[in-house]
């Protein structure tokens, strides 16, 4: 039951009314046309821009419009009063029969209430964390693996079918050097002393591929030349990575329904052409590629400038500043080349709607691909994308030092194995994906309203422990979620148990927004509004008896209480769950 949906339809309705009624003129477009929450709520539940962004088609005033329209929604079953402000504003106040119906609502629907709505079916590939296989994950992937699978979950509940992509860099100079590495670390499992150059990885953490190749090829990789062994290793050591990488992503209970290897856009067996070679066939019979030669970037020294002719794209019709680079110099596609075959195998898997989430270093790649995406795809594919900011990790307000294991980060897992999944999920949501955040190790674990997390947590778990007190207290009450809806809910008038209702109110168009805007954090910010709001009616019961949840001589307002408790728990779950972080039953 979204509040604000049915209002505008009721919006819609009186419009078209009006239009019959030869009042409007037929055929408005209503699409501008919004209902929300009033800025200042003294003025109301709702308000409507309606009749400001109407005006000019209709003919007609803002405020004479407002005024014909006000007249009919005022007419609405539960509407209290409708207002005219300033211009053409509409206000719109319910009565309080509304909200336990709303109530209602979300106890018939359970966990289910508030999703579902915008999606219809539509299949949606999110791909996120896509780190090189060249070492544990640290903490920057751990914000942007929390943001993905946070909107991947957002976007499911909204009603959209989502595939979770992973995308494996296992192609490239990088996982060359990671063979290199191992290698050595190989030698060194073989008893021999090392000294690992720079340009290499120096960490921990390949010691056990080092000891995998021992068990696999013995001593025999030591008489292969490096054109010999480098392919065997490098197989051992991206398929060792992955599977740490997997762990760790598991750690934080993040899943993929499917990884997607860079090597086969390469691939050519049995003679065939790759995805890629496919690709650019296809791109230059629409006359998408050509070769030619680009100035010079802007402020690069003359002298370093290569004038050659080359493989180029025409991203430049599609909306980016320049043309790219397809092929390098000594005959290999460009990272770009594979990353359009990628985005093209993408919509040939049936995904027209794809998003990527990327790291704060890839800014300006964003124009590039989505020029890519339109002209691969004819301009039926879109992408979008996500950029995740850089975390600052801290202690006490103090600096991190990097990671032992690791020789130049810190973990992803040594943050996740120090405080928990949950505080680690919850918090890197709780700011704005593209702002920089600030993690303090010591601050998320601490049991105080000033930590998000624990605040949230608590609130479900004290909404399940007043559950359990009025069964002590009620035996024979049916706590069953379908049982509540029966409760006598129209006795829920005092102002604090109303503001309740009017938060879970507003739940469905917050996933809503939430989802079409890409902000997972959108759930975060709004979890802690609704579980202030349950402490603080918690609270003003301990002043005032009349207004404890629990009334032993009042059956019926207490168990009309108890549904509203219900009630809150159920979207508080809800919302956790989109975030990917438990509802506790109790805390301690």
């Amino acid at each position: 039951m979204n509040l604000f949906a049915i209002f505008a339809d009721h919006l819609r309705a009186v419009v078209g009314e009006l239009a019959v009624e030869g009042i409007l003129p037929a055929g408005l477009d209503v699409t501008r046309v919004v209902v929300e929450p009033p800025r200042d709520p003294s003025h109301g539940d709702l308000a409507t821009n309606a009749a400001m962004v109407l005006a000019k088609d209709a003919r007609m005033k803002p405020r004479d419009l407002a005024e014909s329209l006000a007249a009919r929604l005022g007419a609405i079953p539960g509407v209290r009063r409708v207002d005219v402000a300033g211009p053409g504003f509409i206000n719109i106040a319910l009565d309080g029969s509304f909200w336990p119906r709303v109530l209602a609502a979300v106890l018939t629907r359970g966990r289910g209430y508030g999703g579902g709505s915008i999606g219809a079916g539509a299949r949606v590939n999110v791909e996120y964390v896509s780190a090189n296989p060249t070492g544990p994950m640290h903490v920057g992937h751990c914000r942007g693996a929390v943001f993905g699978d946070a909107l991947a979950n957002l976007l499911a509940f909204a009603g959209f079918a989502v595939t979770r992509e992973y995308y494996i860099n296992d192609a490239g100079a990088q996982v060359d050097v990671l063979a290199r590495s191992a290698y050595l670390r190989y030698r060194e499992a073989l008893g021999e002393e090392i000294t690992i150059p720079e340009g290499l990885y120096p960490g921990d953490y390949l010691k056990p591929v080092g000891r995998d190749l021992v068990a696999k090829y013995g001593r025999t990789l030591l008489d292969k030349s490096e054109a010999e062994w480098l392919p065997l290793v490098r197989i051992i050591a991206i398929d060792d990575m992955m599977a740490m990488i997997r762990t760790d992503l598991a750690a934080l209970n993040i899943r993929f329904d499917k990884f997607f290897s860079e090597r086969t856009l390469h691939a050519r067996e049995g003679g065939n052409s790759s995805i890629i070679d496919r690709l650019m066939d296809e791109l230059r019979a629409r006359d998408l590629v050509y070769q030619g030669s680009l100035p010079p970037p802007k402020g690069a020294p003359v002298e370093d400038w290569e004038d050659r002719e080359q493989t180029l794209f025409r991203a430049t019709q599609f909306g980016d500043e320049i043309d790219r680079p397809l092929v390098k110099s000594d005959g290999a596609y460009t990272y770009f080349a594979a990353d359009i075959a990628y985005h093209k195998d993408k919509f040939d898997r049936g995904f027209s709607q794809m998003i990527d989430v990327w790291g704060a270093d890839h800014g300006g790649y964003i124009k590039r691909m989505q020029a890519a995406v339109k002209a691969a795809t004819a301009g039926e594919g879109q992408l979008d994308v996500e950029i995740c900011q850089l975390v600052r990790l801290l202690r006490n307000g103090e600096p991190v030092k990097m990671s032992k294991r690791a020789g130049t980060f810190v973990t992803l897992r040594d943050v996740v194995d120090e405080v928990g999944v949950d505080p680690v999920r919850f918090m890197m949501l709780y700011r704005k994906n593209d702002a920089v955040l600030d993690f303090d190790l010591a601050k998320v674990v601490e049991q105080s309203r000033d930590n998000p997390v624990f605040y949230v947590q608590y609130a479900h778990a004290r909404a399940r422990s007043i559950l359990r007190n009025a069964k002590e207290a009620f035996p024979d009450l049916p706590l069953e979620p379908a049982a509540f809806a029966q409760a006598e809910l129209s006795r829920l008038d005092d102002e604090g148990e109303v503001g309740l209702a009017k938060l879970i109110a507003a739940y469905p168009r917050l996933v809503d927004q939430a989802a079409a805007a890409r902000e997972p954090h959108r759930v975060a910010f709004y979890l802690y509004d609704l579980a202030s709001a349950l402490h603080g009616q918690w609270n003003r019961g301990k002043d005032l008896p009349h207004l404890r949840f629990i009334i032993e001589d009042d059956r019926n307002s207490t168990y009309a209480r108890l549904a509203l408790v219900h009630a809150v728990a159920l979207v508080i779950a809800s919302g956790l769950s989109i975030l990917g972080v438990d509802a506790p039953e109790e805390m301690r």
